[in-house]
């Protein structure tokens, strides 16, 4: 018996990246930061987990502790930023991640994650992969994803309409902020795939992209 593989192909013209479980797994450091955390405020650290994925930290914050100023929460997530920059053991990429990044050379793409500049930056060196020119970090934006002003933002740099862009994460709000701006969402590993993008992928091993003369890109996903 011969196993058939189907191949979903969308025709795109600009990329936005969530970096953390999409172009670099940094699980093992996010797990050790944020359990620590969850003890120091008495909190069960599987439920705290459930949460932080794609959110910046004082967002979540204010779910896990909703009666606490916010004032605190912003206090306590530089704090939090500054100690996961400190530690990037066991930060390595995604499956493909690099060769995907390669094949966006020339092509229009932008990074817009969650992390701030000092974070990301060194979370996609400690894995090995350059930054893409175009990053909407945390300091761009107002609010944290789900809200899709991150990947809106994105498109607007890029100058392409948000309908044009396809959008890659691993996390329920990042699928949920992607979905919001109105862009084809592609879900990378087995959290993404929980919240129902319009394609899921187990790694980025399974994309390549073909440009077109027309200035679009062909999005050929396994």
């Amino acid at each position: 018996m011969t196993a058939t593989t189907t191949t979903t192909v969308l025709t795109v013209r600009a990329f936005l990246l969530d970096m953390d479980g999409t172009l670099v797994n940094s699980d093992a450091v996010v797990e050790r930061v944020w359990r620590r955390w969850a003890g120091r405020h008495g909190l069960d650290g599987d439920e705290v987990m459930e949460v932080v994925h794609g959110r910046q930290g004082h967002a979540s914050m204010a779910l896990l502790l909703p009666g606490r100023p916010m004032e605190q929460n912003y206090a306590d997530n530089a704090r939090m930023l500054a100690e996961e920059t400190a530690d990037t053991d066991g930060v390595v990429q995604i499956p493909g991640a690099g060769a995907f990044l390669a094949s966006l050379r020339g092509l229009p793409h932008a990074l817009v994650t969650s992390a701030d500049v000092p974070l990301s930056t060194a979370r996609m060196h400690a894995a090995g992969l350059p930054l893409p020119k175009v990053r909407i970090t945390a300091e761009s934006v107002g609010a944290s994803k789900p809200d899709p002003e991150g990947f809106l933002k994105g498109a607007a740099e890029l100058g392409v309409d948000p309908a044009d862009c396809v959008v890659f994460e691993d996390s329920g709000a990042g699928v949920e902020a992607g979905r919001s701006a109105g862009m084809t969402v592609v879900g990378v590993g087995p959290r993404a795939g929980l919240h129902a993008p319009d394609v899921a992928v187990p790694d980025l091993t399974r994309v390549r992209v073909e440009a077109v003369a027309d200035g679009s890109v062909r999005l050929h996903i396994a």
